[in-house]
């Protein structure tokens, strides 16, 4: 290896639903973070990492920090800014087609604290026109003094590269911590289990809101190399159970078929998905299914 070969660690914040994910996973190269046009899909942090002949950039992608309504919303939070001050560059990054607000100023407070480098990614940049970008970055420049200013869009890659590149000179020099193939942290159970969550989160739309979780009970394989997953899928109410299942079972054959998919092209083997709905009543305000879940702080 290289004396000079660079390594470090990049924070990735902002408020829900700016793109975070979707970046993470165009980065990597692979789906390892879930996408939806909902708020506040990502709940863990989830780390992706990228490795090149020079360097190794491990890829923190939080929950968008907002205001919380219950316990999980709280954990979230908790999870996102315990991220800032131990990287060695923090992405903010936000919306061009959305005005600053509130959540953006409150985030930019947070990063007034910390010592390390910010940049400003302005991302969704095919969503507004260029002469649109000079007012967004003279906005932002009069509230926090960015160490760098990169347009992108995560979704068709514009400039991702290039952001990829500039963030190199900002890395120092280090060992490899993962294996050159690894690209995320986290089990391959902790996947399927979001796999299977963002397809509910598109299937039901509205109907089933962020009260979801799914946890893996089973993974075994059999002797033709056919994986068998069995998942459970947790709601807060029956009416939600209900909405899941569908008339005569067609939205959960549905949400199955999809997740399948996705699972069978993370292991790259066949797979028999099983799912099952079950109904933990306000298990979001209620600690001891907040880790049953997987949201464990003491993991971070």
């Amino acid at each position: 290896m290289e004396s000079n070969y660079k390594s470090g660690f990049v924070s990735i914040v902002g408020r829900p639903n700016v793109g975070k994910s979707t970046f993470l996973n165009r980065i990597v190269g692979q789906k390892i973070a879930i996408m939806s046009d909902k708020p506040q899909t990502t709940r863990n942090k989830i780390q992706g990492v990228v490795t090149t002949d020079d360097s190794q950039i491990v890829f923190i992608d939080t929950p968008g920090i907002h205001k919380p309504k219950h316990a999980l919303g709280d954990f979230m939070n908790k999870m996102a800014k315990q991220t800032i001050p131990d990287v060695d560059v923090v992405l903010f990054m936000i919306n061009a087609n959305e005005k600053i607000g509130p959540g953006d100023r409150f985030i930019i407070d947070l990063l007034s604290r910390t010592k390390s480098p910010v940049f400003l990614v302005i991302n969704k940049i095919d969503l507004v026109h260029p002469d649109e970008l000079l007012p967004i970055i003279e906005t932002y420049q009069s509230e926090f003094e960015f160490a760098e200013i990169v347009p992108i869009s995560a979704l068709q890659g514009n400039n991702v590269d290039r952001l990829f590149d500039v963030l190199k000179t900002y890395i120092p020099e280090g060992p490899q911590y993962y294996p050159d193939d690894q690209v995320t942290d986290h089990p391959e159970r902790f996947i399927m289990a979001e796999l299977i969550r963002e397809k509910v989160l598109h299937f039901t739309h509205e109907e089933v809101p962020h009260s979801v979780a799914v946890t893996i009970e089973k993974i075994e394989r059999d002797d033709n190399g056919k994986v068998h997953v069995m998942a459970n899928i947790i709601v807060e109410r029956s009416s939600q159970k209900g909405i899941l299942i569908g008339k005569q079972g067609a939205m959960m054959k549905q949400i199955g078929t999809g997740a399948r998919r996705e699972i069978e092209r993370l292991l790259g083997s066949k797979v028999y998905l099983e799912l099952w709905v079950k109904v933990q009543k306000d298990w979001r305000n209620k600690q001891i299914h907040l880790r049953e879940f997987g949201f464990k702080e003491d993991e971070y």
